[in-house]
């Protein structure tokens, strides 16, 4: 054998440097979890049974991040739309990311609901008011628009199977639900009579069209992740999506029961409180009983060694859900039992916001955050040629 050695090229001056993209190039609809996560925070501190000195402050603090939060955000999302459209489309085509759009939705809803709560200390009720009203149609518009584009793109275009349902698969089904959740807030300041009584059954439609959606849903992912195995490291912490349309729902009808009375006639106002209680309490059930699974689940994975991601801030806006439906069984059971829930519960959720900001804001500022998919490293190219 003749070994041949001869020098090697020089690489072209246009591939010797990888091509620079802008840093919103990767950013997507998931970074909208980090609002609905702050807002989260401060709408279940509100709903908690008691409040101790300056604690409506510091919350409405919460709820003015989270309203800057969603401000920055939207006008980033604007900047991806317009300097990285192909980016931006290839989300949409992607059954991992498109199901994320939902949470557009509930981040505008979440804010815009703080306000007659909180941030009506800051500017106003009528303000405040004002401003539910602007985020709550815009929210629901998209949430509605996303519970109907991201299911058809995923049977005409994604082509998923059921061994790759995902608790994401969620959060388009789910954004409908927030909506009736928090619409019922409005109730009170239209005129009485048609308009109010409009707002509130249109709520409880989309309460039936999110739940339902759900229960067609759910099932796929509990059934792939008992006989598909446990999902990802850095997928596990979304099984905590799945509290969200179990608390919400909860915290939506005892929404409900809360402003029927003079805007439904008897006995449809009395049935919503009866509904409230006889709804929540099966579901709150199997709400602890999924965090539990899911709980159990993250141990599993941390010690197999997971590690941040963005996918931790699953660990907020669903357990808040649950605060807030918790909130919501005390007021019409009167047990302290669910008083301490909502406490325990909200717990839960402080810390696991406190570590996903933490971590988050680390990231943005060393520059780790927003990354797309590192690139594959380059073969090693033959320094000799071998001839025989």
């Amino acid at each position: 054998m003749v070994t041949a050695t001869r020098p090697l090229p020089p690489l072209p001056r246009a591939t010797a440097r990888p091509p620079r993209t802008g840093a919103l190039r990767h950013l997507g609809p998931n970074w909208y979890a980090c609002v609905m996560g702050t807002a989260v925070v401060a709408g279940a501190g509100a709903a908690l049974p008691v409040h101790a000195p300056g604690w409506h402050p510091s919350l409405t603090a919460v709820w003015a991040l989270s309203l800057v939060l969603l401000a920055v955000l939207l006008a980033a999302r604007a900047l991806h739309w317009a300097r990285h459209r192909d980016r931006a489309r290839a989300h949409l085509l992607d059954p991992a990311v498109a199901p994320f759009y939902g949470c557009l939705s509930m981040a505008l809803l979440a804010v815009g609901g703080g306000a007659p709560v909180l941030g009506r200390d800051w500017i106003g009720l009528r303000a405040a008011v004002a401003l539910d009203a602007v985020l709550f149609t815009a929210g629901t518009a998209v949430g509605l628009a996303a519970a109907v584009a991201v299911p058809y793109l995923m049977a005409v275009r994604h082509r998923v199977t059921a061994r790759e349902a995902t608790p994401a698969w969620l959060l388009p089904l789910v954004a409908p639900m927030v909506s009736a959740a928090l619409g019922p807030r409005l109730v009170p300041y239209l005129p009485e009579g048609q308009p109010r009584a409009t707002l509130l059954l249109a709520c409880f439609a989309m309460f039936g069209l999110s739940l339902l959606a759900t229960l067609i849903t759910l099932p796929l992912v509990f059934g792939r992740l008992l006989t598909g195995g446990p999902p990802p490291l850095a997928l596990t912490p979304t099984l905590f999506l799945v509290l969200g349309p179990l608390g919400q729902s909860t915290t939506a009808a005892g929404a409900f029961a809360d402003v029927a009375p003079g805007v439904v006639p008897a006995p449809y106002d009395e049935g919503f409180g009866v509904f409230a209680v006889l709804y929540g309490v099966p579901v709150m059930g199997f709400a602890l009983l999924w965090l539990c699974l899911a709980t159990a689940h993250v141990v599993r994975a941390w010690r197999q060694g997971m590690r941040f991601a963005m996918t931790w801030w699953s660990f907020t806006f669903p357990v808040g859900t649950c605060v807030t439906g918790a909130g919501a069984l005390a007021s019409h059971t009167g047990l302290v039992v669910y008083d301490a829930l909502a406490f325990t519960l909200y717990a839960l959720l402080a810390g696991a916001w406190a570590v996903a900001a933490w971590h988050t804001a680390r990231g943005l500022f060393s520059g780790a955050l927003p990354a797309g998919p590192a690139p594959a490293p380059p073969g090693p190219r033959p320094a000799t040629d071998r001839t025989r």
